[in-house]
């Protein structure tokens, strides 16, 4: 069993990893232009509204772009499952890149306020396929589980970069130079996400989003929606995490009258609670990574929980400057460790086919549950006041962290990956360049098969229904040319499933022997879907067995 030590070296070497994987990095890099762009482009246009038409624009223009965004989500992500995911992306970001540049001139020409609200709700509208799509990419461009789980370790981390850098340079530039600056940086941070998603190595589509399959239209959509509906384990996290939209929507509101009115801070006192959240948030991603050595998701899914409604409890019962400045930073991590678990989760448990439109509709309920809190806040600190206000909301999460702990242990056990059967596979030369999900896909189906000494596998005629891997022994293959032996690591069995034809030879076991064995559908869509896999397989087979006939 390895120590702490070493578990945390290789959480390290794991992040490490993701900056040499060459598309993972330009994933990060997009990743946080997007994020800054998007951070900036929200304080830019809600201060230009607010001074244009007041506090009742601003409300409207907001409710607008959320609602909208919301509404598209699920049909856009769609879009994800039936393209190629990077080029979505790239279509998202030039879109945002088209609205940015086109409100920066309409600033700049002192055009009438209603085309700046309507492109920025038409740049909204623009970015709702850019997360789900992004999310959805990631675990194809992962090599290893390790190496997912720090990905979205690396994206907590810009994310949390983008709520510190995104609204600070975009005021900055409005204070200093005006909209139109402030607009035209927006538009260079989605042109900086854009080149690098550019970069991306084509991933192939692999029959992703058949209309056929799920009726087109409106069946498109609904297939993230059964897909949830249909999983328990999805339809928990879903839960864990709109529950803590909720909560930080309600936060968003109560926090100006607990900085005014308990705290008495004034208005500075806002501005440090959100520096010690976004400050927070950047530390919990390192957190992230010393968990990530546990590697018990659910555990530290419902750890960040409670460290997120924990701090509101503390702060309302010895209501000071200081204590709300630590409890919020608390705060902040606990909201980067519900990230990382709820996002590697639910990529290791959503299907690969779907997986964008599972996002989509995580997007949508994410902006409809803060909403929700926003909306039903302000009769709460009616009733409540601001301090039984911070008490309710602070309760929820970690009494749904007490409530959950067994089902999220369930989760956990469900979305570990079995390293047995993964070395297992990686030992096969055609199969270690798949991706971690689909790795991780066939490992989770593989069967043990035990032979004895003598013991037949298959022989030469049969119908190919399985591929195996050696693992321990050797394996007798009788040819035309005699028998060969294959001591393990090996394996066989490929070329009856690829090229649909009966078993070429007969093999047996010429020691006793420990194989895994793959069914014939699981192989074939994990092989013949990856184009790298695909023709690395088609090698051996021309290796082993020459050309196919004319």
């Amino acid at each position: 069993m390895p120590g702490p030590g070493s578990q945390l070296a290789d959480s390290v070497r794991a992040v490490r990893d993701v900056f040499r994987n060459a598309d993972l990095r330009r994933l990060e890099l997009a990743f946080a232009g997007a994020a800054i762009g998007r951070y900036a482009l929200f304080i830019a246009v809600s201060l230009y509204t607010y001074h244009a038409g007041g506090v009742t624009a601003l409300a409207v223009v907001t409710v607008v772009r959320q609602a909208c965004a919301a509404a598209v989500a699920p049909f856009a992500a769609g879009l994800s499952d039936r393209f190629r995911r990077e080029r979505v992306m790239l279509l998202s970001d030039l879109g945002r890149v088209a609205c940015s540049g086109g409100i920066a001139l309409l600033v700049w020409r002192h055009a009438p306020h209603l085309g700046v609200y309507a492109l920025a709700v038409a740049g909204s509208v623009a970015g709702t396929v850019f997360t789900p799509a992004e999310s959805a990419l990631m675990p194809e461009l992962a090599r290893s589980p390790e190496e997912l789980t720090a990905a979205n370790v690396s994206t907590s981390t810009f994310d949390s970069i983008g709520i510190f850098a995104g609204p600070a340079v975009g005021a900055l530039l409005v204070a200093a130079s005006g909209y139109t600056a402030s607009f035209a940086f927006v538009a260079a941070t989605f042109a900086w996400s854009a080149f690098f998603v550019a970069r991306l190595a084509p991933q192939r589509r692999d029959g992703r989003g058949s209309e056929d399959a799920e009726g087109g239209g409106l069946g498109v959509v609904a297939a993230g929606f059964r897909t949830v509906a249909g999983e328990p384990r999805l339809l928990l996290l879903f839960g864990l995490y709109f529950a803590q939209c909720f909560c930080t929507g309600c936060f968003g509101v109560f926090e100006v009258p607990m900085a005014l009115r308990l705290l008495h801070t004034g208005n500075a006192g806002v501005g440090l609670l959100e520096s010690a959240c976004g400050l927070g948030a950047v530390v919990g991603a390192g957190v992230s990574l010393v968990l990530l050595a546990r590697a018990r998701l659910g555990g530290n899914l419902a750890l960040g929980l409670a460290l997120w409604g924990s701090p509101l409890l503390a702060v309302a019962a010895y209501p000071r400057a200081w204590t709300a400045a630590l409890g919020l930073g608390v705060l902040g991590a606990g909201n980067s460790v519900i990230d990382v678990a709820e996002m590697t989760l639910i990529q290791r448990t959503a299907p690969a086919s779907v997986a964008a439109r599972v996002f989509g509709v995580l997007e949508s309920g994410i902006i409809v549950s803060m909403a929700l809190g926003a909306i039903v806040t302000p009769a709460l600190v009616h009733t409540l006041g601001v301090r039984g206000t911070m008490l309710a909301v602070g309760a929820v999460l970690p009494a749904l962290a007490l409530a959950a702990w067994a089902p999220l242990a369930a989760v956990d056990r469900g979305a570990r990956v079995p390293a047995d059967q993964i070395e297992a596979l990686r030992s096969v030369p055609f199969l270690a360049p798949l991706p971690a999900q689909s790795l991780e896909f066939l490992a989770a189906r593989m069967r043990p098969v035990e032979l004895a000494a003598g013991t037949e596998l298959f022989a030469r005629g049969d119908h190919g229904d399985s591929f195996y891997v050696l693992t321990a022994g050797t394996l007798a293959i009788a040819l035309d040319e005699g028998v060969k032996e294959e001591p393990a690591p090996a394996y066989v069995g490929e070329i009856a499933l690829l090229r649909d034809v009966p078993r070429t030879a007969s093999v047996r076991a010429a020691t006793d022997a420990s194989l895994w064995a793959i069914d014939r559908d699981d192989f074939l869509g994990a092989v013949t879907g990856h184009s790298r896999a695909g023709a690395r397989a088609d090698a051996v087979v021309l290796s082993r067995l020459g050309p196919v006939p004319a």
